[in-house]
């Protein structure tokens, strides 16, 4: 069954920090590009960072140096290592990837 899932949401402080995680099955997920997208209420979805196949990583403006994207191809997982959390990143948090399409996401509160 191709799928992703994504787990590690949560309620934190701002300035507090939170792990996601994201589990492929499915894939070749060794040569997939994957990534990370939020959803703010009202918003449209946006890219917040990717990591090729051979682990180049690119990141959106408002999360450079706050946010870390990284996979394990072993386990077929991506993460994101979220930093200096602020109520602005609130959203629902979305792993994709070309061949599976979008996981269900994950809820991310961050409270002022």
């Amino acid at each position: 069954q191709v799928q992703l899932v994504e787990s590690g949401g949560g309620l934190v402080q701002a300035g507090g920090s939170l792990r996601l995680s994201c589990a492929a099955s499915g894939i070749f997920f060794s040569i997939q590009s994957m990534a990370w997208y939020r959803q703010a209420p009202g918003k449209q979805r946006e890219l917040d960072a990717s990591i090729s196949n051979y682990g180049s990583t690119t990141y959106g403006d408002s999360v450079k140096g706050r946010f870390t994207i990284s996979r394990d191809n072993a386990k077929k997982m991506v993460y994101l290592q979220m930093n200096s959390l602020k109520p602005e990143d609130t959203a629902v948090y979305y792993c994709h990837s070309g061949a599976a399409g979008w996981g269900q996401g994950t809820q991310v509160t961050v409270s002022s």
